[in-house]
């Protein structure tokens, strides 16, 4: 009985380090590209969220499909190939020396990402006793939470003081030893599926969470407003290290997994869910207005707290509504509004940037946060409460 509760097994262990190394070589480019084509392309601030979003648009593409084939065939075979071409495709910012190439390599990039990602995080649930599942999720998640803090971090210093290059081969290695750690993983036998199965639009995106899928969207927005332009932003209000702000942001992602998981599974998941959201538009708020190093670490840290507690708590709605064999129809939901709104918050990044400033984009931010809190409690809340299968 208790090897069945054991959270921690090899297993699980594997899956969350090929995740922090999959997603920490993605997140070395994300605010290092603004920077480069910037500054080395010579491309307006406007138009950066285009190049930036590309990725997220591929992903969108990808991930309904991603869900219906890792729901039928092997999680980890599929993971295996996707995530190696995810590692080749690397090599192709090296000949990307215009914009339109540039653009067609972070869609390929997230094509293979998007697939990836889903078959990555349901492989972690496969192995993730069952009733530690939104303990397990949220573990998971802080791995490449983390990763997407620490990468960044990692990531301005190597730009500033070595190259884009050199950047590029530390994603790449980074990548392969992903690899490697997934070859390790021996992924539990499923039931063998007999009956050919329908096709049909809930086996590519579950139609009973549309009202959190929306919902989502709002927090997604200004979550996709930080990782592209925090830097930028520090840098424009004379932040010696503006990376100092993804150690806090870090560190609020890990405090909120210590308790936030535990209190999902003792039902307190709407109360997590509204708190989570308050807590990021109050921080976006402040960051957006209050203009020194302090509210800057601060921030990160409580935006970091709030997004920490937020995304497992929504991913677990959507397990919750979905049947045993739609396990990965509800992680592809999930991720598609974690990506469509991504893709938003990076577009609308990049106009509101190139136009006003960054303090209102991180005014919309907050804003946003702030009006999906009413949002969850009138409405997504009373729908999962009619919907939930457990």
């Amino acid at each position: 009985m208790s090897q069945k509760t054991t959270l921690w097994s090899l297993n699980y262990l594997n899956v969350c380090l090929a995740n922090f190394l999959m997603a920490c070589s993605f997140n070395l480019l994300m605010p290092s590209i603004p920077l480069y084509i910037t500054e080395q392309m010579g491309v307006a601030q406007s138009k950066t969220g285009i190049v930036l979003a590309s990725y997220a648009i591929a992903l969108m593409f990808v991930r309904p499909f991603s869900g219906f084939i890792v729901d039928i065939y092997s999680r980890k075979k599929i993971l295996l190939i996707a995530f190696s071409g995810y590692v080749l495709i690397f090599f192709g910012y090296f000949w990307a020396t215009t914009i339109l190439l540039f653009v067609l390599v972070r869609f390929m990039h997230g094509i293979t990402w998007g697939l990836s990602t889903v078959s990555s995080s349901t492989l972690a649930i496969d192995v993730v006793p069952s009733e530690r599942r939104a303990e397990g999720i949220g573990y998971y998640g802080t791995f490449m939470n983390v990763a997407m803090a620490i990468g960044p971090f990692i990531a301005i210093h190597i730009y500033n003081n070595y190259s884009f290059e050199v950047l590029l081969w530390c994603a790449i290695v980074m990548g392969t030893l992903g690899i490697i750690t997934v070859a390790l993983i021996k992924a539990p036998e499923r039931p063998k599926i007999v009956e050919r199965q329908k096709l049909s639009l809930d086996r590519f995106f579950l139609l009973k969470g549309w009202a959190i899928f929306l919902n989502q969207l709002l927090p997604c927005l200004a979550w996709g407003t930080i990782g592209p332009f925090v830097a930028q932003y520090g840098k424009e209000l004379g932040i010696p290290n503006a990376g100092i702000f993804f150690l806090f942001w870090a560190g609020g992602i890990i405090a909120s997994r210590v308790f936030a998981g535990k209190l999902v599974d003792k039902g307190k998941i709407h109360e997590v869910n509204v708190s989570a959201m308050a807590i990021v538009a109050i921080s976006f708020l402040i960051f957006a207005l209050v203009h020194n190093i302090y509210a800057f670490c601060i921030s990160g840290l409580f935006i970091g707290v709030g997004f920490g507690m937020m995304f497992p708590a929504l991913q677990t709605l959507y397990i919750n509504m979905a049947e045993n064999n739609q396990r990965g129809t509800a992680n592809s939901t999930y991720l598609i509004g974690f990506d469509l709104g991504l893709a938003l918050g990076m577009l609308v990044g990049g106009y509101i940037t190139g136009f006003l400033s960054f303090q209102a984009l991180y005014l919309v931010a907050a804003l946003m946060c702030g009006v999906s809190v009413i949002i969850y409690w009138y409405c997504s809340r009373i729908i999962f409460e009619k919907k939930r299968l457990r």
